[in-house]
C-alpha cells in the first residue's frame, strides 16, 4: 500500500491529479509527465510534513488533499528558490 492506503497505481493517479490541480492554482501549464512529477514530489513532501505535524491522509480524498498541498508548496519553493539567471 502506498501513501494514504491507496496503493501504487492509486498513488500515481493521485499524483497526476494533484500535479494538475497545483499547476492550475499556481498559474502554470504542465504536460502529463510534469503534472505527474510535481504531484509525486508533492505527495512525498505533503506526506512527510503531515507526518511531522501529526496529520494522516485517509483514503483517496485525503491523499489527494495532502498531495495537492505538498505540490503547491513544492511549486512555490521552486518559484522562490529555483534556478536564477
Amino acid at each position: 500500500m502506498g501513501p494514504g492506503g491507496v496503493g501504487f497505481i492509486g498513488f500515481l493517479i493521485v499524483g497526476l491529479i494533484a500535479g494538475f490541480i497545483s499547476n492550475r492554482v499556481m498559474g502554470r501549464e504542465g504536460s502529463l509527465l510534469r503534472n505527474l512529477m510535481v504531484g509525486v514530489v508533492g505527495a512525498l513532501l505533503g506526506g512527510f510534513l503531515g507526518w511531522i505535524v501529526g496529520i494522516r491522509a485517509i483514503g483517496f480524498l485525503g491523499a489527494l488533499v495532502i498531495s495537492t498541498a505538498g505540490a503547491i508548496l513544492f511549486l512555490w519553493l521552486v518559484e522562490r528558490y529555483g534556478r536564477r539567471g
